[in-house]
């Protein structure tokens, strides 16, 4: 092995966003490039008949039947007017109209000056959402900041467990109740602690899954009045997790959680796996909410906070 004064040759650099980004979605890129190119062959011009021979390609990579009618309606106007002169320029206005969406709604959210920073993370089971706040809690420690972790999924014994091993993974307490406890008492102790300590980010896994969604939306709004009174503005961040496997399916269902949890963000989980990338950009639109972070592995730094820019150049890299 030879060695440098800047270290080993073989030493590998970390890889960075974008990097990451382009191994997720390798899939929706190939597919997304191949079938722009036969649509659009050597030579051929680019007018309405070609825009609408895209549209099955954008819809087939998860964009929905809506986000694809609107940016191609904005294509067709440069067709018509002949200012798409080759494949080059329709993927480089491709790219313009997604980040023109992913921008409209990527405002950060705003930063806590006094106290801890509550996060509420909701989102049905099965979509990963115990994994990610422990994944989270790995991304903001890798920060400098420090964490704490509410188990406020009471009803699920398995959620408290999945949540105390991620809190010896990372290095995190957890502050817990019995299986079957009150969510909202855990959340109290929580923000107590957290107060009292100075912790600089309290992470609240919710449940999935009560009764009726009428129960869940209400033991939501409690736990939201009980953080209010203990630190005022929060939550200050509320986060869904939806599954990208799930594709448009997911989308309803995030539907319901957006129009009653008061969500301020998304966290697409399983991004890496059968997911086609364009779910993301129909998610911006059709929901009119961020994406935050994206999952791209099992491991606990596989959780990357979301880059527009990286995330539209790696559909098209």
């Amino acid at each position: 092995m030879i060695q440098t004064l800047f270290g080993s040759l073989d030493e590998k650099k970390e890889p960075s966003f974008f990097e990451r980004m382009k191994e997720a979605v390798t899939r929706t890129r190939e597919s997304l490039a191949e079938r722009i190119d036969d649509v659009v062959s050597i030579g051929k011009e680019i007018d309405r008949n070609t825009l609408e021979e895209l549209e099955a390609t954008l819809i087939g990579a998860d964009l929905g039947t809506t986000t694809t009618k609107e940016v191609l309606a904005k294509l067709r106007d440069k067709a018509d007017r002949k200012q798409i002169k080759d494949v080059g320029e329709l993927k480089r206005l491709l790219k313009e109209e997604m980040l023109a969406i992913l921008a409209a709604t990527g405002a950060p959210p705003a930063r806590v000056q006094k106290g801890p920073e509550v996060i509420l993370v909701v989102g049905v089971n099965g979509t990963g959402k115990t994994t990610t706040i422990g994944k989270l809690a790995q991304v903001l420690r890798g920060q400098g900041k420090t964490v704490l972790m509410c188990a406020a999924d009471t009803f699920r014994a398995a959620a408290i467990e999945q949540l105390e091993i991620w809190g010896q993974r990372t290095g995190v307490e957890v502050i817990k109740t019995k299986p079957g406890g009150d969510p909202s008492a855990v959340l109290f102790d929580a923000l107590q602690a957290a107060t009292a300590r100075g912790t600089d980010y309290v992470i609240v896994d919710t449940a999935g899954r009560l009764h009726t969604k009428t129960n869940l939306m209400l033991e939501l709004e409690k736990m939201r009045r009980t953080a209010q009174r203990i630190i005022p503005g929060a939550p200050h961040e509320t986060l869904l997790v939806m599954d990208a496997t799930t594709g448009q399916n997911g989308l309803q269902q995030a539907r319901q959680f957006t129009q009653s949890a008061g969500v301020t963000g998304i966290v697409l989980t399983k991004l890496d796996g059968t997911a086609k990338g364009g779910v993301v950009i129909a998610i911006s639109r059709e929901l009119g909410l961020p994406v935050r972070y994206v999952g791209v592995g099992e491991k606990a730094g596989d959780l990357l906070p979301f880059d527009p820019q990286a995330f539209v150049d790696s559909l098209f890299a």
